[in-house]
């Protein structure tokens, strides 16, 4: 009987075995994952969970009793040591679990700061799973005094949360604004006075130089201008990196994550890659998606390929970020872009079209789902957008969908 093995056992994991099975597989699945906890969705840890609005186990993505009824194999906080692609052996320790197929959706890890500036002091924190946020839940109280490290989503949601439960907040972004890495000036502003609104102080332009402690625990920041600042703790939102080390120590090919081509097969035709681990082509470029639409899409595709579907995967950038009472949700991607087209709508309600010539490339929507649904069909069905439409609140914008 065939033997697929699926190494990570978050969102793309968890998505892969469940649509081998709901493919017709019947042969036997092992799905290894490095934490104790079930597959579990991770947006809402640093909002819902850390807010205490959401119970654990309403972020399992399924109860445990669906891996038993599906024969699904969990071995869960287990860490795998190697992968042998010539044998098709997984080592864990002693050991060794023979696979015909191989899945990593391995996913990524949080960038660290380096303990020579003070990255290993007690009371610094990255959000990335369970684990990382409940060490960091006491902490977030009201009259508590917290750096955030970092201009990205990933700062700005852990600053929403921190402002909400009282904290006051200080946000540094080394570069000239924050999200200037993924957004255009019009975003950043707009969620520069979102936060400011909600009382957090953001400093663009400005680093972490180091930080000090007293008995192992942060007590204060250096910044970048000679600036101090004194804190309780610290949130490190730099960023993450494909977790691709067991597939770089078995030999399969690297480029910005875990190699594969347009079906998700690696540089091993035995061994498939999902999610945020894995880099792939898209329209002439190779891109890595970190989302979880993209690690469940993708999942699935890989799934069906692994049983011989040679499916090709499309992929349909799309993302969102929650930050007090704004949802911001994103379609496309911006790289490229020279054009920004901004639709204002009632308070704050606004988005931001992005443009390559003529042609619509992206979006960003803040409150508001009509034009982001919109413009998303629009990009998913490579068509654009009339400027000047888009540019007035009074148009109605479904006419651009029968263009």
């Amino acid at each position: 009987m065939t033997h697929i093995a699926v190494i990570g056992a978050g969102q793309a994991g968890a998505s892969l075995v469940a649509k081998l099975r709901n493919s017709g597989f019947d042969g036997d699945i092992t799905l290894i994952g490095a934490e104790e906890a079930l597959p579990y969705q991770r947006p809402p840890l640093s909002k819902a969970y850390l807010l205490g609005e959401m119970e654990l186990e309403r972020l399992f993505l399924r109860p445990e009793s669906f891996y038993a009824e599906q024969n699904i194999t969990l071995r869960l906080g287990t860490r795998v040591d190697a992968i042998d692609t010539a044998s098709k052996e997984i080592h864990i320790g002693n050991e060794v679990i023979a696979y015909d197929q191989l899945a990593l959706t391995t996913g990524s890890h949080p960038r660290r700061l380096p303990a020579s500036i003070g990255g290993d002091l007690d009371g610094v924190f990255v959000v990335r799973d369970l684990k990382d946020v409940d060490a960091m839940a006491p902490h977030v109280r009201e009259g508590a005094r917290a750096l955030i490290v970092g201009g990205g989503y990933i700062g700005l949601e852990a600053a929403a949360v921190c402002a909400k439960r009282g904290v006051s907040v200080t946000l540094v972004e080394m570069a000239d604004r924050i999200l200037q890495r993924v957004a255009a000036p019009e975003t950043s502003e707009y969620f520069r006075q979102l936060h400011g609104d909600h009382g957090v102080a953001i400093r663009e332009g400005i680093g972490l130089n180091h930080l000090e402690g007293e008995a192992g625990k942060v007590t204060r920041a250096v910044l970048s201008d000679g600036s101090t600042l004194d804190v309780d703790f610290v949130v490190v939102g730099v960023g993450i990196a494909p977790a691709a080390e067991l597939a770089e120590a078995a030999g399969i090919e690297i480029e910005n994550g875990i190699r594969t081509d347009e079906f998700g097969r690696t540089s091993d035709p035995s061994v498939w890659a999902a999610g945020d681990c894995a880099s792939f082509p898209y329209k002439g470029q190779r891109i890595r998606l970190e989302s979880v639409p993209n690690a469940i899409d993708q999942a699935e595709v890989v799934a069906q390929n692994m049983l011989g579907a040679e499916k090709t995967y499309v992929a349909t950038p799309w993302f969102w970020s929650d930050q007090y009472d704004v949802k911001l949700q994103i379609a496309g991607l911006n790289s490229g872009y020279d054009t920004v087209v901004t639709r204002q709508g009632e308070g704050r309600q606004v988005s931001f079209w992005y443009y390559q010539g003529d042609q619509l490339v992206a979006v960003d929507a803040m409150n508001d789902p009509r034009a982001y649904m919109v413009a998303k069909r629009l990009i998913e069905a490579g068509k654009t957008a009339d400027k000047a439409t888009v540019s007035n609140p009074e148009a109605d914008l479904k006419p651009l969908l029968k263009a």
